[in-house]
């Protein structure tokens, strides 16, 4: 069997826009700079003051479309910028590269992308995630390679606010315990296997580093400890997902902490309030509690407190009366059958009691 897998490269730090034309300029002369209106208005300027000077031009900003759909991605795909430029520069979130990534892909023109916030690891993989008009979840979106390069600017992620990034350290504090559990008794081959080695690299800079990153971010000041997080966020753990996922053949990405996400989905009152990170903080606790790591579920958990993740159910707005619903959607996704044992929904609703149970009991000693 012949297979290719193209690895992320990537440029970090408050300057690292000096670097783009020096990386970009062997693909072409021209790029279509797309992105969300805010991160748009956060980093063309410093952009188009970094290539000034060169011969390298950019459109003017273009828009998404709000939402990664195929609709906005076909409609940014008959644009006279986008349709003549020699490459694509995704800027912001996670639904910005995502949308470009189909773009990029159906155009086959060269894809970099400018990530405005360190929430999601969007800006270095090879999937992306597709919803409806409506918002509801469509389906994955396997382009044929990741981003050519990653301008992660930490400047601009300093800027951001500070709740995503603390809802992409939630996050990011699933790709270890997940890949592992998920990885763990499977006969992995060279790629499956490096993934899950380097993915015990995503979780310890965010608890050494994280409440530091926080409070630069509250700061609006990019540090050392700033810059370490958001590499553990944006590129360690989408390394690790594209070592770890392949679109027909096996799947190590993620496990029972999306699980819990979601099960939330089918309660209002959680899913529609909450961060997508700082519900899967809480379904980190629980997988670990289902596997019975139970001193590793305690540091983290201590570390969730020390910068506000939550530790209880409560804290996402959920309770007893909604764990069933939790799980019978939770049964029905891919992240169920990613363990080494069969989870059964009494065991998956008891993990996450147990959790809550400790979380709060956490709580009590600071009374």
């Amino acid at each position: 069997m012949s297979y290719t897998n193209c690895l992320p490269a990537w440029s970090v730090g408050p300057d690292c826009y000096k670097d783009v034309y020096g990386i970009v300029r062997r693909f072409g002369k021209t790029a279509a700079v797309i992105g969300g209106k805010t991160a748009l208005s956060k980093a063309y300027e410093s952009l188009k003051e970094a290539l000034s000077g060169t011969p390298f031009m950019l459109s003017e900003p273009v828009w998404y479309g709000d939402n990664a759909t195929y609709e906005n991605a076909a409609a940014l795909e008959v644009l006279d910028a986008v349709k003549s430029a020699d490459m694509i520069f995704a800027v912001g979130g996670g639904r910005a590269v995502d949308t470009c990534k189909a773009v990029a892909e159906h155009l086959d023109k060269p894809l970099f992308t400018f990530p405005t916030i360190a929430s999601n690891c969007a800006a270095c993989t090879a999937i992306g995630v597709f919803y409806n008009p409506d918002d509801t979840f469509r389906d994955y979106f396997y382009p044929t390679r990741c981003p050519e390069h990653t301008f992660l600017n930490t400047k601009i992620v300093a800027e951001a606010p500070e709740a995503l990034l603390w809802a992409g350290i939630g996050d990011g504090l699933s790709k270890e315990c997940e890949v592992e559990l998920a990885s763990r008794g499977q006969k992995l081959f060279h790629t499956t296997l490096l993934g899950a080695q380097l993915a015990h690299s995503c979780t310890n800079p965010m608890v050494e580093y994280g409440a530091t990153a926080m409070e630069q971010c509250r700061q609006n000041t990019p540090g050392y400890e700033l810059e370490q997080v958001s590499l553990a966020i944006v590129m360690s753990t989408g390394i690790v997902s594209n070592l770890t996922t392949d679109a027909t053949k096996y799947y190590y990405n993620s496990s029972l902490a999306h699980c819990v996400y979601y099960g939330s989905t089918m309660v209002p009152a959680s899913g529609g309030k909450h961060l997508h990170g700082e519900i899967v903080a809480f379904g980190v606790l629980t997988l670990l509690t289902y596997d019975k790591q139970f001193e590793e579920r305690d540091r983290v958990m201590c570390f969730n407190r020390s910068i506000g993740l939550p530790v209880t159910l409560g804290e996402i707005d959920l309770s007893e009366e909604n764990l069933q619903t939790i799980a019978d959607k939770a049964a029905t996704v891919l992240e169920w059958t990613k363990a080494p044992y069969p989870v059964t929904k009494e065991a998956f609703m008891q993990a996450m009691r147990d959790a809550d149970a400790a979380g709060k009991a956490l709580l009590a000693t600071e009374q």
